[in-house]
């Protein structure tokens, strides 16, 4: 069985996280399989970028920057989507830092922003889409965790301690919505090459994880972007509840 270049005709999506990595894949891919594309993140040009991108090829994005640690503005995201484009079928909650700190050695500012960013934004948005999700009888909510979400390392407690929490919050939520036809799905990417390593705040950890990556055939944000696809397009009694991506060398 394949799946139809139109699979999401009619459909609405928003990815937050947009502007790069992951999020800039998914929102492609999305658009690609027939959807109309919000994308969301705080770096407005690199948005613009991703819409033209969907737009030259023949799909239609909307542009909407949001903090997601914002909780007004993430409001305003799903208000903005639903207003332009009068429904909501689709949110990929992407956004995401990481931030990897040996505890004795944190900032915790790092731990608050990741706890913001990965955890109580993905939750905020989730809450805030849910009522239009009911009021339609169905819906589908993707959230991007890690392998981090499932497997504890020294130096990623503040990391582990956000993915762990988006993987609980994940399958509660499940069982909440599940008669209500809305289904969910947690994505646990093991070592993909984007940006995310650039931004750890110790330079030993940075280069380690950096050199991590380029020791074996990492995924691409292509292949995450692919899996999203595909859960999302399932019919609507299937429900992808979890999926674990690792490179096929990577060992943990």
């Amino acid at each position: 069985m394949s799946f139809e270049p139109t699979a999401l005709d009619g459909e609405v999506a928003i990815v937050t996280g947009a502007s790069s990595g992951i999020g800039a894949a998914t929102a492609e891919a999305l658009a690609d399989a027939g959807a109309s594309v919000a994308v969301a993140a705080r770096r407005e040009a690199a948005l613009e970028t991703v819409a033209d991108r969907i737009e030259a090829d023949g799909g239609e994005a909307l542009v909407v920057p949001t903090d997601v640690t914002d909780e007004a503005a993430v409001e305003d995201l799903i208000e903005t989507t639903v207003d332009e484009f009068g429904r909501l079928d689709v949110l990929v909650n992407n956004a995401g830092v990481m931030l990897l700190e040996a505890v004795e050695d944190a900032d915790t500012d790092n731990w608050r922003q990741m706890v913001e960013v990965n955890l109580l934004g993905l939750m905020n948005a989730t809450h805030a889409a849910l009522p239009v999700m009911q009021e339609q009888g169905g819906g589908h909510v993707v959230h991007v965790s890690s392998v981090a979400g499932r497997r504890a390392s020294a130096t990623a407690s503040g990391y582990n301690a956000t993915k762990f929490g988006v993987n609980g919050f994940t399958e509660a939520f499940r069982q909440e919505v599940a008669a209500d036809g809305i289904r969910t799905t947690v994505v646990e990417p093991g070592l993909v090459e984007t940006e995310l390593q650039e931004h750890i705040p110790d330079e030993e950890i940075r280069e380690q994880t950096e050199e991590w990556v380029g020791s074996l055939d990492a995924l691409q944000p292509e292949d995450i972007a692919r899996s999203i696809r595909f859960a999302v397009a399932q019919p609507a009694h299937v429900s992808l509840n979890e999926l674990l991506i690792r490179p096929t060398e990577q060992e943990r």
